[in-house]
């Protein structure tokens, strides 16, 4: 397929549904039918458009030159619009940059006339393309789970449910720093009203939670956006936006020779990491920040909860990866790595505990996202390779298990309007296949062999073991890690057998008779996610391969830093 034919693919997934919303809003409240036609064909071509733009781009990622002596660490998008492209030696190459300028500040005296830009600056890399796959796969199940749940306003719920379908994209595949921001800060506005308008009978207080920690959060990261820009600026009197060209400035300071210059650049490094730890923090979320979480995941319809779980919560590990480890890497050794690796520890065991302690089984599992994201967390704090990858894997395994998970919850609710587990027992055997893909969406969530959490846990520990930190040892790291597997193993399998197995108990309905196992509709939404996860659990190969590049530019980013702060400490035992 021709480059420029995956730039404009790149567009229509990212322009498809904002459009599909304008025409659902259009279709009004009285055609329900053709709103949830509209919705689904929507996002059912969104998958397939993605899908093509995955495959091409994953075919030219893995091709990349592996790293070598010359390999520089930088990050190189692909599918970027607007590219201008480069010659070199009669040939044509992508420039991986664009001429898009959505705000031209000129800045520099009138002689110089230097003009910078906000840019609309989107593509594609080995960090970010199964991220933007995943977003697209569920929100099929997304729209199928809320066919008949959601009767009110439904073609509102549909069109905020696509507007979070773009903005979700957009933080994925934005590579300039406003651009991030705007795409980062816009999934609240959906997700509030979702939340808000189709929730439980607490939704208000729990839309209210939500966007009060996300946006207090995101407030906090912004003045480290601007901080970083401006210091940048004032050290190096260039105006940039784009992600890698910030990276690339502050590497050339870090790396100088003027030991003063390099010191500055840490203290600078500092201030920002924690700023922008803030937001990212609450998006995971993060001990002590996670708070909101329970509430809004328990209040939230089933489609929201999905989204919420599989892809929302990816965003603040995805930024820690895509900003905090790149461009503030001496910060990430100094103080983030004994920072965020001690919440991640304290959260993958608080979060099991509190998993194990809930009746409610949606609550449950939103705990048991807590202490997954703080497994992610410690493996992309290891600062090296295995952890990195491995913290990549288990965004995309979360998504897809902890979202069957609450697919499978409000399939269960719907039939019986309760989640409690005191009011079930022996389950199984009155709905034998909804039952088959909650044990075997257990069974992915634990990291059974061969499906696909094994894969993200084993990389995890790999990276743990390996760590070159000095706060914790590597191997009480891992420890941590294997008692919240085994946690996690405790408190599903304790679920399976209060609510599935047993003497048969159901909660009072309209009749027995009515309750009926799971649907053609709700089976299309089930199947295809336990698929990915069997194929992802035996063959995880793609994710690592594509990604491999990327993650070697930062943890080549790392290493540098890491041997920097030994060589300052070094410095500092010999001075005394």
């Amino acid at each position: 397929m021709p480059v420029d034919a995956l730039r404009n693919l790149l567009l229509c997934i990212l322009a498809l549904p904002l459009a599909a919303a304008v025409v659902i809003g259009l279709l009004g409240r009285r055609n329900r039918g053709a709103v949830r036609a509209t919705a689904l064909g929507a996002v059912l071509v969104n998958l397939v458009l993605t899908g093509a733009l995955a495959g091409h781009a994953a075919m030219a990622l893995r091709s990349r030159p592996a790293e070598g002596e010359n390999f520089r660490a930088r990050f190189l998008p692909i599918c970027v619009p607007g590219d201008p492209g480069a010659t070199v030696n009669g040939r044509n190459y992508e420039s991986h940059s664009t001429r898009w300028n959505l705000l031209e500040i000129p800045y520099g005296d009138k002689i110089e006339g230097k003009t910078a830009a906000v840019q609309f600056y989107i593509g594609l890399d080995g960090l970010n393309v199964w991220l933007v796959a995943l977003t697209s796969f569920l929100m099929v199940p997304a729209v199928l789970v809320s066919w008949n749940s959601i009767k009110e306003r439904a073609n509102e719920f549909f069109v905020w449910l696509l507007v979070l379908q773009s903005g979700m994209l957009g933080v994925f595949v934005a590579f300039d720093i406003v651009l991030f921001y705007v795409f980062f800060e816009l999934t609240l506005v959906p997700l509030f009203f979702l939340i808000g308008i189709w929730g439980g009978p607490a939704r208000r207080e729990a839309a209210r939670k939500f966007f009060l920690f996300t946006l207090a959060g995101g407030v906090i990261t912004l003045i480290g956006m601007v901080s970083l820009i401006a210091i940048t600026f004032q050290e190096t009197k260039e105006l940039t936006f784009s992600i890698p060209r910030l990276v690339d400035l502050i590497q050339t300071r870090l790396q100088m020779q003027d030991a003063a210059v390099v010191s500055y650049w840490r203290n600078v490094q500092i201030g920002v990491f924690l700023a922008l730890t803030v937001g990212f923090a609450v998006k995971v979320p993060l001990f002590p920040l996670h708070t909101w979480l329970p509430l809004a995941h328990v209040e939230a319809p089933t489609a929201g909860s999905v989204l919420l779980a599989g892809v929302l919560l990816k965003l603040g590990t995805y930024g820690f990866m895509r900003l905090c480890l790149p461009l503030t890497p001496d910060a990430a050794h100094l103080i983030g790595t004994p920072l965020i690796g001690t919440l991640a520890i304290i959260g993958i065991l608080y979060g099991a505990f509190c998993a194990f302690a809930q009746d409610d089984i949606k609550k449950m599992v939103a705990y048991s996202s807590v202490s997954h994201l703080g497994l992610c967390m410690l493996g992309l704090f290891a600062l090296n390779k295995e952890g990195i990858a491995g913290s990549l894997m288990q965004m995309i395994n979360h998504g897809l298990s902890t979202g069957g998970l609450f697919l499978i919850v409000g399939m269960l609710y719907d039939r019986y309007h309760t989640r409690m587990m005191s009011d079930f027992g022996g389950i199984a055997a009155r709905l034998k296949i909804l039952s088959l893909f909650m044990v075997f969406i257990c069974l992915t969530s634990v990291g059974l062999p061969f499906l696909n959490g094994f894969v993200g846990e084993m990389l995890v520990l790999a990276g743990a073991v390996k760590s070159k930190s000095t706060w914790i040892s590597g191997y009480w790291q891992a420890a941590a890690i294997a008692a919240g597997i085994v946690l996690g193993a405790w408190y599903l399998f304790t679920m399976l057998r209060r609510v599935f197995f047993g003497p048969v108990k159901e909660p009072h309905t309209h009749g027995a008779a009515s309750i009926a196992d799971l649907n053609f509709r709700e089976l299309t939404a089930l199947a295809p996610l336990a698929a990915l996860c069997v194929a992802l659990g035996v063959y995880p190969q793609p994710v690592l391969e594509v990604a491999k590049r990327d993650i070697a530019v930062i943890s080549r980013i790392l290493d540098d830093a890491h041997h920097r702060t030994q060589s300052s400490e070094t410095r500092l035992t010999d001075s005394r």
